[in-house]
């Protein structure tokens, strides 16, 4: 890593009195500088306890929105003005509005927090991949209206029968890209490695898995596990973390898709000439703002 760029963020930071938080997507010398860096879940908790003025956020659009929503009196800048999430516009509020119209007050809206602002602001909670089950459950609603994940959705209601849950057709495609018969490949191959995978692949995936939880538990499962192999389905970034908590572990990705393009925009030098023009800013209306929050508060109470 080039120490001028690292030192050049550094003096930034303190001149603008900026936090910087990164996803573990983003690449690695992009982790090193932050000064947080988690899954969607951590981050959000982060957003709301930081005292800087300004948060960069390394990462893609929904998760800066989602920490505009929860600090509207911070200045949230993104690491890059293209870097987004194809899943967050698999919905629309219109799709919601039928929903709604359909099964009236006995549904509840549950919004992966992988969604816009304004799908979260005409839903009833926002769930991330690391709390989803202990949320679900928690909501006194039988029938759950999933959205825009498809397989995060299948993968809740497996473990939640008692109740009825309606689907939505969005998906990550990352990890939908990530195919059964490519990890049986790798399993021949590595006989002796474990399968951690991330819920948002196809159940067919999970089936074949060792282990299936959220980013950051992939990463503490691994860590805290007694064995040395790891196949690992999910984005290749949190590699990084693994490998810096596991010098003297393996891990193998299934192929070699499993990247977020959005994710990788996001590098040292745009995250410079963020800190430098503090651009492009998270702008939201106060009408969004004040309702999308209703649903992240509601994540953070159900998820304690």
């Amino acid at each position: 890593m080039d120490e001028r760029l690292v030192q050049r963020i550094r003096q930034l930071k303190e001149e603008k009195d900026v936090v910087i938080l990164a996803h573990y997507y983003v690449d690695g010398e992009v982790q090193q500088i932050a000064d947080y860096v988690g899954d969607s879940y951590y981050l959000a908790k982060i957003a709301t306890k930081v005292k800087e003025d300004s948060i960069l956020f390394c990462g893609v659009s929904f998760m800066g929105e989602s920490a505009k929503i929860l600090n509207p009196e911070k200045r949230v800048v993104m690491a890059d003005s293209d870097a987004d999430c194809p899943m967050a516009h698999m919905v629309t509020p219109e799709r919601i509005a039928e929903v709604r119209a359909e099964y009236g007050d006995e549904v509840a809206v549950v919004c992966y927090v992988n969604s816009t602002a304004e799908i979260k602001a005409v839903s009833d909670v926002c769930v991330t991949s690391s709390n989803a089950l202990r949320v679900v459950e928690r909501i006194d609603a039988d029938k759950i209206f999933f959205v825009p994940d498809n397989n995060l959705g299948r993968y809740v209601a497996e473990k939640i029968p008692q109740k009825q849950f309606i689907f939505h057709d969005g998906y990550c495609h990352v990890h939908k890209g990530i195919l059964a018969k490519d990890v049986e490949r790798k399993k021949k191959a590595y006989p002796d490695a474990l399968v951690l995978t991330h819920p948002e692949c196809t159940m067919d995936v999970l089936a074949l898995s060792d282990f299936v939880g959220s980013t950051s538990e992939i990463i503490d499962y691994a860590t805290a596990s007694d064995k040395d192999n790891f196949i690992v389905c999910t984005e290749t970034g949190v590699f990084f973390e693994l490998m810096q908590k596991n010098p003297e572990k393996k891990f193998y990705p299934v192929g070699n898709s499993q990247f977020c393009p959005d994710m990788k925009l996001v590098t040292l030098d745009r995250v410079i000439g963020a800190l430098e023009s503090m651009k492009p800013e998270v702008v939201l209306s106060l009408d969004i703002m004040k309702e999308a929050l209703i649903p992240l508060q509601k994540m953070l109470e159900l998820a304690e």
